[in-house]
């Protein structure tokens, strides 16, 4: 077969997929019964590839295990052994709501519950009557997403999140309240890896 047909097909087969090549790219993790039929009813988004997850090139004074959250660039990195971290695409805090600094997961979650915090009901009044009712259960259509891990400081919940997203369209930008938002399916492959006690850096 004439090399150069082979070449050029398989630039078209990439530029269909859109391929990304800054590392190699990750399995979905295993899912349970009531994940799949959540994820299944739940929004679904084409995302530029480069958000994908991927695990890659890494260099970090971080100890392996620690999730270090580069804001600017919208991507969240879980350290891994021998200089390399699995990367994930994030949507971040607004530039007036990003938090930035050093925390741990004090609580983890698995389809949260929502409760809109005091902050958000003053900008957002019409989201009393959700905080009222106790909040909105977990589902394919609550905020948090399919997990939460809750980051705290000195013990004390600093009440920003690294959660699953309803809204998977937004990952990439700076759009949220401060939180960490990320596609469920990467939110679940996360929660997967890490434990209550983990070092979360945000930069």
């Amino acid at each position: 077969m004439n090399s150069r047909f082979v070449f050029v097909t398989a630039l078209s087969a990439l530029a269909l997929a859109g391929c990304y090549s800054g590392g190699a790219h990750l399995p979905d993790p295993k899912l349970s019964g009531r994940d799949a039929e959540f994820m299944a009813l739940a929004p679904k988004a084409d995302i530029s590839a480069e958000f994908d997850r991927y695990l890659v090139d890494y260099k970090s004074d971080e100890t392996t295990g620690t999730i270090i959250v580069d804001s600017k660039s919208h991507f969240l990195y879980y350290v891994m052994p021998g200089g390399k971290a699995v990367r994930y695409g994030v949507a971040t805090g607004q530039d007036a709501m990003g938090w930035t600094g050093r925390a741990y997961v004090g609580a983890m979650q698995e389809w949260p519950r929502w409760i809109p915090p005091k902050d958000m009901l003053q900008r957002w009044p019409h989201l009393q009557p959700t905080a009222d009712a106790g909040g909105l259960p977990g589902g394919p259509d609550n905020p948090l997403g399919s997990r939460a891990l809750y980051l705290y400081q000195d013990g004390k919940d600093t009440l920003y999140r690294i959660h699953g997203t309803n809204e998977p369209e937004k990952i990439g930008q700076g759009v949220s309240s401060g939180c960490i938002r990320m596609r469920d399916i990467d939110a679940i492959d996360l929660y997967g890896r890490v434990k209550v006690g983990t070092k979360v850096v945000v930069l």
